[in-house]
């Protein structure tokens, strides 16, 4: 009976010891360094992850790639990345959940100031600055900006060369290519310097478009459910922030991303917290999923099918759970 009574107590000791263990265990939050993930380093550099009592590793990754291979190796359990790699990942074996939006806009495509091209028919024949072939913008551009508002046949009517948007301002500037389809800060930039005007402004035919999403593993929900509802919290906090503060956050921001100043034509030098002020208008924050953002969602996907992109059809609902950022809600 005292056998039964020690190892009864021995096992329930390491059970608490080894939930603790994993409660004292940061959650681990990778996000794609770009602006529209700013809720992400502001929930951190305002401390509303400790508000919420919530220990956190953050880390900054260059593309939604990266991410994935963190995700598939399990050194990530959240991720802000863009909705369609989230599909994609799933539609090949790496499920993940949709928890809540993050931004909306920040996409346009741009011309030079001195370009004959004044809408986006006139993009046919032309060369047309984009990125990666079967990434989540790039399904944007064929799928939505070419297509669908264009009429044109992205593979025969516009020659798209693939390059680094940090490189397609100079691209346009110097005559590389006609037009290049971008987002902020890198159209704030351009428009800025003065040497550039927007053709397609995505966000003003699309109002308010969901981009970047928060989304998390089965098991970061199944082994962390309370830790998550933690996390949407700051988040909306960091939403709200950005939305009401936003002279704080518009340094916050210009800070983080090194944003540096850029001359205009008459000789104006533009700070860093003047790009950020000109992106919101191409750019925003929002925590809540609309029913508008899961059929925009929707419609990616099924642009992704047609494009060639992904062999599996599926259903947008079935990507999304809300009941998170309704219980951080309350």
């Amino acid at each position: 009976m005292i056998r039964r009574t020690l190892l009864a107590a021995s096992l329930a000791a390491f059970t608490f010891a080894s939930n603790a263990s994993a409660a004292d265990q940061p959650l681990r939050i990778g996000y794609v360094f770009a602006m529209a993930n700013a809720p992400a380093l502001i929930a951190d550099k305002e401390g509303f992850y400790k508000q919420e009592g919530l220990n956190v590793d953050l880390k900054a990754l260059s593309d939604g790639p990266v991410i994935q291979q963190a995700l598939a190796a399990g050194e990530l359990d959240v991720a802000y990345v863009g909705t369609p790699p989230v599909y994609q990942w799933y539609s090949r074996g790496l499920k993940s959940t949709i928890l809540a939006k993050v931004n909306y806009g920040q996409a346009a495509v741009i011309v030079d100031n001195k370009s004959p091209i004044h809408d986006l028919a006139g993009l046919n024949g032309k060369k047309l600055a984009g990125v990666k072939k079967g990434s989540g913008m790039d399904v944007l551009l064929r799928g939505y900006v070419l297509k669908e508002a264009a009429g044109l046949n992205p593979d025969s009517d516009v020659d798209i060369i693939d390059m680094p948007a940090g490189n397609m301002n100079a691209a346009l500037e110097r005559g590389i290519v006609d037009a290049a389809f971008t987002w902020e800060p890198f159209v704030s930039q351009a428009l800025l310097r003065g040497n550039s005007r927007v053709l397609f402004d995505v966000n003003q035919a699309l109002p308010q478009y969901p981009w970047y999403v928060v989304i998390a593993l089965p098991k970061t929900l199944q082994d962390r459910p309370d830790d998550v509802v933690k996390l949407l919290r700051a988040h909306r906090k960091a939403v709200d922030f950005l939305n009401q503060h936003p002279e704080e956050s518009n340094t916050i921001i210009a800070e983080a991303f090194k944003l540096e100043a850029v001359q205009s034509a008459d000789g104006k030098t533009i700070s860093p917290e003047q790009i950020v002020a000109q992106a919101r208008s191409r750019l925003g924050w929002s925590a809540d999923l609309q029913p508008s953002d899961l059929q925009f969602i929707q419609r990616l996907m099924n642009d992704s099918t047609q494009l060639g992109f992904m062999n599996t059809h599926l259903d947008a609902k079935d990507l999304v759970d809300t009941s998170y950022l309704d219980k951080a809600s309350r």
